[in-house]
């Protein structure tokens, strides 16, 4: 998440633990009752079975209460929050929705094309556009349509939401001259921000190295050296070392590694065990500069704050740094925002010109939804060969020759207008606001973390079985790799939302609660 990697701008993330909460112990009348029924209570077995009667019976210790219950815990846990019943389907998307809502979805949508791409591209070359090389002439890499499957539009997507949900608070209190709030907020944020997003990294990645130590990724290991199913590009999967403890030492420097915020390398940290957790460090080191940026210009006048932002954005531009260009992009929208009153309420004004209001109200959303279609367009760009493929050349000649990132150009541009003109469109607000995708808003950055050890456990097992089903020659092949997405997707959502309500909320709630335990109380 890197992007998606994000602060939530909805405080019901941070309820419900799910398996944190124990059921009190019985009373000493009930455990009796249940010792002259003859079911043994978890305490009273312990206390009088020994080590080697659990293992000749294991299915009797399964039958006693305190086990039952403790089963039904993590059975239920199991079980997708949004099947949970109407207190989780409400955590998921409340009644009245936040103005800023939206953004969770866009960000979810977002999250939820990336692993698209990381799965596509197992059969497909799927960084060229639609006629790149008099070649490539299929549906699915026309502009528009591309976008389901393309990853590195779905990041620019994410460094431009988590500049605006970084900035948007603390420009708020800024115009309103609440200065005391401002720097509690900020501490606060520059506090948190590395437990937000390091917290559920370090636990994904220790569960990877985990898994690794068991030996669960071996079988898929052989399964992904077969080209008759995974002809094109497949992660990695890491080597075990012999030692457990060289293992997780190895595991603690990469952690570190994450950390070294004047590394200007977007690739390294974390990669290791996770390919796609390279933009964690960078949404770590960007938050960084972004506040300072925030602080630098907190006492400027609007105007002045906005061209020393611009001046530092022509800085970030021209040294190539695509990734920060993108965080004060989305500041700036949150700035706009606020200067345009586009999530307050406004007062009722006397109409002068019925005919023209409706005019103009039927013209504004038209006009943005254009601008909106100009933004995917642009976020549409290849990632590659842009200068050979029909609709891109005379924009691929348009590149700078310094920007070294020439796939990144257009992208980014694209995700700043998207979100620009999704912030006037009541059409775009709406579909984000959507159930659906308000559910993938809030396990989005659980999503981006678990998909790829989830796939190379289980879905490269399904995969090749629904390949098997259908056969690989021709359209089968298509078949198949649909198929197997049908069959690999309900697994990925569910140990998503699982990983969303057993790590992703409880380390909300730590960060807030340790934050409290170790600061200085204000008066």
């Amino acid at each position: 998440m890197n992007g998606h990697a994000l602060g939530r701008m909805s405080a019901a993330r941070e309820e419900n633990e799910g398996l944190l909460d124990r059921p009190s112990s019985p009373t000493p009348d009930v455990e009796h009752r249940r010792s002259n029924d003859g079911i043994l209570t978890f305490h009273r077995r312990f206390a009088t079975s020994t080590v080697t009667d659990y293992i000749k019976s294991p299915m009797e210790a399964v039958r006693t209460t305190q086990w039952r219950a403790l089963i039904a815990r993590i059975a239920w846990f199991c079980v997708p929050s949004f099947l949970q019943g109407r207190h989780m389907r409400e955590q998921i998307r409340p009644a009245k929705l936040s103005k800023t809502a939206y953004l969770d979805g866009v960000r979810g949508l977002a999250s939820f094309f990336v692993f698209f791409c990381h799965t596509t591209i197992y059969g497909w070359v799927i960084n060229r556009g639609w006629g790149y090389h008099d070649y490539y002439y299929g549906f699915f890499r026309l502009p528009f349509v591309r976008l389901w499957y393309a990853g590195p539009p779905a990041v620019s997507i994410f460094f431009v939401i988590s500049g605006y949900a970084l900035s948007y608070k603390p420009i708020r209190l800024i115009r309103s001259g609440k200065t005391l709030d401002f720097s509690l907020t900020m501490s606060s944020m520059t506090f948190r921000r590395a437990l937000r997003l390091f917290i559920p990294t370090m636990v994904s990645t220790f569960l990877i190295v985990c898994l690794i130590r068991l030996g669960a990724f071996e079988m898929s290991r052989e399964i992904v050296k077969n080209k008759k199913y995974f002809r094109h590009w497949v992660e990695s999967i890491p080597r075990r070392p012999d030692s457990a403890f060289v293992h997780f030492q190895q595991w603690a420097y990469h952690i570190y590694y994450a950390f070294k915020v004047f590394d200007f390398k977007t690739r390294g940290a974390l990669t290791k065990y996770d390919v796609h957790l390279w933009t964690i460090p960078v949404e770590y080191r960007c938050s960084l500069y972004l506040f300072v940026v925030l602080l630098g210009t907190a006492r400027l006048k609007t105007m002045w704050r906005a061209l020393t932002v611009f001046g530092i954005l022509c800085v970030t531009i021209r040294q190539n740094r695509w990734d920060f260009a993108l965080f004060l992009c989305g500041m700036c929208l949150a700035e706009w925002d606020h200067i345009r009153g586009a999530h307050v309420t406004a007062p009722a004004l006397p109409v002068v010109d019925e005919k023209q209001v409706r005019t103009s109200g039927r013209l504004g959303p038209i006009f943005w939804n254009l601008v909106s279609i100009v933004g995917l367009y642009f976020m549409s760009q290849p990632d590659g060969g842009g200068e050979e493929t029909p609709g891109w050349i005379f924009l691929t000649s348009l590149i700078p020759k310094w920007w070294e990132a020439p796939y990144r150009y257009y992208q980014s541009i694209g995700a700043v207008i998207f979100l620009l003109a999704a912030g006037y469109s009541t059409f775009w607000q709406r579909f984000f606001n959507s159930g659906f995708i308000q559910y993938l808003g809030k396990i989005s950055y659980s999503l981006y973390l678990v998909h790829g050890p989830v796939m190379r456990i289980f879905g490269f097992h399904l995969m090749t079985l629904a390949w098997n089903i259908t056969g690989v020659e021709g359209k089968w092949y298509d078949a198949g790799f649909a198929l197997g997405m049908m069959l690999s997707l309900p697994v990925v959502i569910t140990f998503a939302d699982m990983f969303w309500r057993g790590v992703d909320m409880p380390s909300v709630k730590f960060a807030r609660w340790f934050e409290g335990k170790v600061s200085v109380k204000s008066d």
